[in-house]
């Protein structure tokens, strides 16, 4: 396990962007952290790494993005599902298709995640400073 201290968020973003370089197409990397610890700016450093170009914001209110980019790069907040039930995974699953997929709050559905490649977590020290721990992994049910 890697553990980097960030103290900026474009110290955030680079260690995302490195993340990044490390994945394909079917990798699922969970993020995990309390609100506000910047796990939307991590993944807006990876995706900007993977060639997305367009405008990346935290999906909280409409649970998924998928962007375009050489390997599209999909964005989930489960942060509002209490478990999942089958019809609501029926439609996340299309998220994973073909994709990297970042998945903020994966607890919420850890049951119904297909295997995790990475899992990152995310701790706000001070104003801009974070604590980012990065486990490559089997696949650790979070």
């Amino acid at each position: 396990m890697d553990v980097v201290t960030t103290h900026s968020g474009a110290e955030t973003e680079a260690l995302g962007a490195k993340l990044a370089a490390t994945l394909k197409s079917g990798d699922i990397v969970t993020i995990t952290g309390d609100l506000g610890a910047g796990k939307t700016t991590f993944v807006r450093g990876a995706c900007r790494a993977l060639g997305v170009t367009g405008a990346v914001t935290s999906p909280t209110f409409t649970i998924g993005h998928r962007y375009d980019a050489p390997i599209p790069v999909a964005h989930l907040d489960l942060y509002r599902f209490v478990g999942l039930s089958s019809s609501e995974w029926g439609d996340l699953e299309p998220y994973f298709d073909g994709t990297i997929c970042f998945v903020e709050w994966p607890e919420q559905g850890a049951s119904w995640l297909p295997p995790v490649r990475v899992v990152v977590h995310l701790e706000h020290v001070a104003a801009d400073t974070r604590t980012i721990s990065i486990d490559d992994a089997d696949d650790p049910r979070v």
